[in-house]
C-alpha cells in the first residue's frame, strides 16, 4: 500500500512556492516600482495555473489512494513549468530587446482570460518588454522565474521516486 502523504507535501510545496513567486513578484511590482511587461504577466499566469494543478494534487492524493489522479496532475504541472520555462527564455532572448509587447501571443493569452480587466493590479501589463529588462539581485528578473519553473518541474520525478 503506498502512501500518500508524500505526494501530498510535494504538491503543497509546489502550490507555495507558485504562489509565492506571484507574492514575490507583486512586491517588487507594488512596492520597488518594477512594472510587468506581458510576458512577466503571461508568467504570473503560469504560476497561478501550477499552484490550483498542485492544490488539486494535493487533495486528489488525500482523498484517492489511486495513483492515476496525481499523476495527471504531476503531469499538467510539468507541462506548466516547461510553458512557464519558455515564456520566460523567450523574455529573456527576444521580448527584452523588443520595444513593444502589444499583441504579442503573451498580450493576447492574458487578455484572452480577461484577468487584465478584473484584477489589473495583479494581472495587467504596465511595461513594454525593454522596460521591463531589469535586475533584481544581480540577475535577470526572468531569470528567477525560470529558476522557480525548473524547480516545479522536477516535482513530478520526485513525486515518482517518493510513490
Amino acid at each position: 500500500m503506498t502512501s500518500t502523504a508524500g505526494p501530498a507535501r510535494l504538491f503543497l510545496a509546489a502550490a507555495a512556492l507558485s504562489l509565492g513567486v506571484v507574492a514575490a513578484a507583486l512586491v517588487t511590482q507594488h512596492v520597488l516600482g518594477m512594472l510587468p511587461c506581458p510576458w512577466c504577466v503571461l508568467q504570473r499566469l503560469i504560476f497561478v495555473v501550477i499552484a490550483t494543478l498542485a492544490l488539486m494534487g494535493a487533495a486528489l492524493s488525500a482523498v484517492t489512494r489511486a495513483p492515476i489522479a496525481r499523476r495527471v496532475a504531476a503531469g499538467l504541472m510539468l507541462l506548466g513549468a516547461v510553458a512557464g520555462a519558455a515564456a520566460a527564455l523567450w523574455q529573456h532572448f527576444v521580448a527584452s530587446s523588443s520595444t513593444s509587447c502589444n499583441l504579442t501571443l503573451a498580450d493576447r493569452v492574458v487578455t484572452a482570460t480577461g484577468l487584465d480587466a478584473l484584477l489589473p493590479d495583479v494581472f495587467a501589463a504596465w511595461a513594454s518588454c525593454a522596460d521591463a529588462a531589469v535586475n533584481l539581485l544581480g540577475l535577470p528578473y526572468e531569470a528567477w522565474s525560470l529558476a522557480a519553473f525548473l524547480l516545479l518541474a522536477g516535482v513530478p520525478g520526485a513525486m515518482a521516486a517518493v510513490r
